[in-house]
C-alpha cells in the first residue's frame, strides 16, 4: 500500500502534459449533412477502400455531402495519381508532400506522407520531404521536378521557359511536364480546401510504414 510518498530520487513532475491528439470520428469542422446515399460508382469504390487499406480516407467522407462534387473529385484525383504516367506512382507522392509542405497542410502531409513511406520503404525520406524536401539526397531527376512543384506552388507568376527547360533538361517529356503541373495545381486545390474546412486525416496514417529497414 503506497504511504504517499515518492521514491527517493525521483524527479518532481512540473510542466503539464499534452492532451491526447485524438482524430478518430472526426472528419472536418463544418456540420455538413452525408449524401442521402451514394451513388453505385461511389459505393463501388469506397468498398475497394475499406478492402483495400481498411477504411474510407475521410477526404472522401468530407466530400460525401454533395454526390457530385465527390465524384468530380475522386475521378480527378484517381486521374492524375494513379491513371497512366511518364511519373510513377511514388513521384506523384512526393510532389504532392512537397507541395502540401509549402502550403502545411496537415491533412495532406499526414496522408500523403504515409504514402511516400509505403511506396519508397523510406520513413526517412518522408519526413525529409514533409520538412524540408531540399535535406534529401535527391537525383537530379526528383530534384528537378519537386524544384518545379515547389516554385508553381510559392510563386507561379514567376514559371518561365528556363523553369520547364530545367525539367526537360532532366529528362523529362512534355507530357511529363503537365503532369507534374496537375498534380501541383490539384494539391494546392486540395490543400487549401483541406485547410479551409479542417480536415482531420484518419488516424491509421500517423502510423502507416514507420518501421526502418534493418542495417546492412
Amino acid at each position: 500500500m503506497s504511504n504517499g510518498k515518492k521514491p527517493q530520487g525521483a524527479k518532481p513532475t512540473v510542466g503539464e502534459r499534452p492532451l491526447p491528439q485524438e482524430t478518430e470520428g472526426r472528419v472536418m469542422a463544418l456540420d455538413l449533412p452525408n449524401s442521402p446515399e451514394l451513388s453505385p460508382e461511389m459505393q463501388v469504390y469506397f468498398d475497394k477502400c475499406r478492402e483495400k487499406i481498411g477504411f474510407v480516407p475521410n477526404v472522401l467522407l468530407a466530400y460525401a455531402h454533395d454526390g457530385a462534387k465527390l465524384e468530380a473529385f475522386a475521378v480527378l484525383y484517381n486521374d492524375l495519381m494513379l491513371a497512366s504516367s511518364g511519373l510513377s506512382k511514388l513521384e506523384r507522392e512526393m510532389i504532392a508532400v512537397a507541395v502540401s509542405s509549402v502550403n502545411r497542410c496537415y491533412y495532406c502531409l499526414t496522408a500523403h506522407g504515409a504514402a511516400v513511406r509505403s511506396l519508397s520503404g523510406d520513413p526517412v525520406l518522408a519526413e525529409m520531404l514533409v520538412m524540408n524536401y531540399r535535406a534529401a539526397d535527391l537525383s537530379p531527376r526528383h530534384r528537378a521536378m519537386l524544384d518545379f512543384a515547389v516554385a508553381l506552388t510559392e510563386a507561379p507568376w514567376t514559371i518561365e521557359e528556363e523553369d520547364r527547360d530545367a525539367l526537360r533538361d532532366a529528362g523529362f517529356s512534355e507530357r511529363d511536364l503537365w503532369d507534374i503541373s496537375a498534380v501541383a495545381s490539384f494539391f494546392n486545390m486540395s490543400n487549401r480546401m483541406a485547410s479551409a474546412v479542417d480536415m482531420r486525416p484518419n488516424r491509421s496514417y500517423h502510423g502507416e510504414a514507420r518501421g526502418l529497414p534493418e542495417a546492412g
